[in-house]
């Protein structure tokens, strides 16, 4: 088998035009790359254990950024040839009789072997291999308890990586089957960070969902990813607000949204954890909060601030005689976890599993098609919480989520220990709270600049 042609005009315009690189970044790029191809021709037979090699060879002579700039300088190499020039991961392998002098000849292979097979056909067959896969995956995700949520973002991934195969014409057939590969899914993550330019978190979340796909419905092992063009991390603080713009904020809300601000700024409560709190979960007398199945599926219990004890009684008042309406009219119940409806039946109209901030009408469940109550949607308290941050004259980009982020940086200002804090926040690894540190003002208000003393 034949090496690629390395088209070095093509590529730099490349880098230029989709990377935003420099021209002197873009010739050592096309440096590091020609290394590459002079020490191993025949990457793309096994594209992890070229890179690996290419990196271990370097690491002997060169430093750390030396070497991650020639492993990315190879890696968007590697993009290119499979976005641009239009190759196919593991065409070379399967096809017969291919020229190897380089990516035109492929490209013509690969459209002969299409005029051989009707495309009407193929089309079919990859519909019923796209919808299989995606109801395979629908219902392992339902095995392992995960949350709606969950299974509409897995979903989401899975059908966008299916489209980007199809449409770029990907996979091979074998046997009146596409195949799919390791390779595509590669490809496909280095795509996601050089063309569509998604955050660091966001193609790990990607990589995350479609290993469901590989692994479990494909039976694919993911060996090794170095030679995916990784999106770059980037340090970014929290955003906070101030005590006095807290304050601004709530006074803007009516009730319950200013119930529910509340219990996120002083609890420490995320969206989802505050809407899905329930009547059983008050405990006025220990002045706490059960958060049940945060974040991660974790429980944990926070604090209930002494000053919403007098909303939350009569919140809840106002709430009791709702639920007994709603009895008397003998309407649905409310959506209970996992199977508990099954094991108690009348559980699901009990006044303790009532939510505390319940939908104005019952809705169906997507996965069972029960009717029942949910408790209110998010995207109500967001836009709530959104133009009271406007009318407030806030200058700041906040959401719902910042009113958590205020409230651990509050409590750092105010002297408590950070291991509190992120018991309180839920927080798995405390580096995850300690980022509240670098935003709060309680160290920074003691400092005496240097200029002061000139």
């Amino acid at each position: 088998m034949g090496s690629i042609i390395f088209d070095k005009a093509a590529f730099m315009n490349y880098l230029m035009a989709k990377c935003n690189f420099s021209a002197k970044g873009t010739e050592w790029a096309c440096i590091w790359v020609e290394k590459f191809l002079r020490f191993y021709p025949d990457w793309s037979e096994n594209r992890e254990k070229a890179i690996a090699g290419f990196s271990e060879a370097l690491s002997r002579r060169k430093p750390a950024n030396i070497v991650n700039l020639a492993l990315r300088s190879v890696q968007l190499f590697i993009a290119f040839i499979d976005f641009e020039l239009g190759e196919r991961p593991l065409a070379r392998s399967t096809q017969s009789g291919e020229d190897a002098t380089g990516s035109r000849s492929k490209t013509c292979s690969i459209s002969a072997s299409s005029e051989e097979n009707p495309g009407e056909s193929k089309d079919r067959e990859w519909q019923e291999f796209a919808s299989r896969a995606m109801k395979q995956v629908r219902e392992l995700i339902r095995l392992k308890h995960r949350s709606l949520r969950t299974e509409k973002t897995y979903l989401g991934w899975t059908r966008r990586f299916l489209d980007f195969i199809r449409v770029r014409r990907l996979a091979n057939f074998v046997d009146g089957a596409p195949k799919i590969t390791a390779d595509h899914l590669r490809a496909y993550l280095s795509y996601l960070a050089v063309d569509v330019r998604v955050s660091a978190s966001m193609q790990e979340q990607a990589l995350n969902a479609l290993l469901v796909l590989f692994r479990m419905v494909l039976h694919i092992e993911i060996e090794g990813l170095s030679s995916v063009l990784r999106a770059k991390k980037r340090k970014r603080l929290p955003m906070v607000l101030s005590r006095e713009e807290v304050s601004a904020l709530l006074a803007q809300l009516r009730q319950p949204y200013r119930l529910m601000a509340s219990l996120m700024y002083g609890c420490g409560l995320r969206l989802e954890e505050c809407l899905s709190l329930r009547v059983k979960d008050i405990n006025f007398e220990n002045e706490t909060i059960e958060v049940r199945a945060g974040k991660g599926g974790k429980d944990r219990l926070t604090m209930l601030p002494g000053v919403l004890k007098r909303v939350l009684h009569e919140h809840l008042r106002e709430l009791r005689a709702l639920w007994e309406e709603m009895r008397r009219r003998d309407l649905p119940g409310i959506f209970l976890p996992e199977a508990l409806d099954r094991k108690y039946p009348g559980l699901s109209k009990e006044w303790s599993w009532f939510w505390l901030f319940p939908a104005k009408s019952p809705c169906a469940n997507v996965r069972t098609g029960e009717i029942a109550f949910w408790h209110v949607h998010p995207s109500v308290i967001q836009k709530k919480i959104r133009l009271a941050i406007q009318a407030a004259g806030i200058q700041k980009l906040a959401s719902a989520h910042t009113l958590r982020h205020s409230f651990a940086t509050n409590l750092i200002e105010d002297g408590y220990d950070i291991r509190t804090i992120q018991e309180l926040l839920g927080h798995s690894n405390v580096q995850t709270t300690m980022i509240y540190t670098h935003v709060a003002m309680r160290n920074k208000r003691g400092v005496r600049s240097p200029l002061e003393n000139l």
